[in-house]
């Protein structure tokens, strides 16, 4: 019922700056809330940023102040502005949504529908 497709990664500096977006298709309600998440080799994928249908947002601690989580609704597009990259913000990132979640714990089994991931490598 919903398609998602990220784009934006790529290979960058330590302290450069990466935007990633994500294009939904499909049923709306089901991006009524939306998050990031990454996978760094041999970790498991966690939680970087959510955002609600109400524009409520939530972040990890690791990227608080560094990363901005937006969505715009009528291009059924969510963004991740990510800025003073670190090395340790290597991994492929995720775009993950459905019709409910809970942002501020953004569990992986709150989320039914997922991208193919886009890879982002910050050297140093």
């Amino acid at each position: 019922q919903v398609q998602l497709v990220e784009s934006g990664g790529g290979s960058v500096q330590a302290g450069g700056s990466l935007r990633l977006s994500c294009v939904a298709t499909g049923y709306t309600r089901f991006i009524d809330y939306m998050s990031w998440f990454r996978q760094a080799p041999g970790k498991e994928r966690e939680g970087v940023a959510g955002i609600a249908r109400d524009g409520r947002t939530s972040y990890a601690d690791s990227v608080k102040g560094r990363f901005t989580i937006s969505k715009d609704y009528a291009k059924k597009t969510l963004y991740l502005q990510m800025n003073s990259l670190k090395v340790e913000d290597t991994g492929m990132y995720y775009c993950a949504s459905d019709a409910f979640a809970d942002i501020a714990t953004m569990r992986r089994a709150d989320f039914g529908y997922w991208g193919q991931g886009t890879q982002v490598t910050v050297s140093s």
